[in-house]
């Protein structure tokens, strides 16, 4: 068997489900996520972070695992989860200011607003799957 056949996309395409559990769609357009996944250089990039961050708070506590405060904790997994993420379809979200964020702003917007958490819960699910960026699972 030629094992490079089975070699996963670098991304994938998230089709969002609303809080109920039904698929999100702009008119007739998903609402989604184009996601770096698994197999991706962005990945082992968060990957490494994510380690090198657990070092450090270790080194800095005795070598004892140490309590990270749940804003921090927010902080960090909405960068990592914008850092994992190529381009949002069909999603809007306002500052602070109530202006309009793009790009990594509103990446980072959208996974840190705790009344949004189940988009960031369908992200990690996605992303943890190698399945979902096979050539054969790519869909709307």
């Amino acid at each position: 068997m030629k094992i490079k056949t089975l070699a996963v996309s670098a991304t994938a395409f998230l089709h969002l489900k609303g809080p109920d559990g039904t698929h999100l769609y702009d008119g007739k357009t998903p609402v989604g996520i184009d996601l770096f996944g698994p197999g991706s250089p962005e990945y082992a990039r968060i990957e490494e972070r994510q380690s090198a961050r657990t070092i450090k708070r270790m080194q800095d506590n005795d070598n004892k695992l140490a309590h990270v405060p749940i804003e921090q904790r927010r902080v960090e997994s909405s960068e990592d989860l914008a850092d994992l993420t190529k381009d949002f379809r069909n999603i809007e979200h306002d500052g602070e200011d109530g202006q309009p964020l793009t790009g990594r702003a509103l990446h980072i917007g959208v996974y840190a607003d705790p009344a949004l958490g189940w988009i960031k819960e369908q992200v990690i699910k996605f992303v943890g799957d190698w399945g979902k960026f096979t050539p054969g699972s790519q869909t709307s």
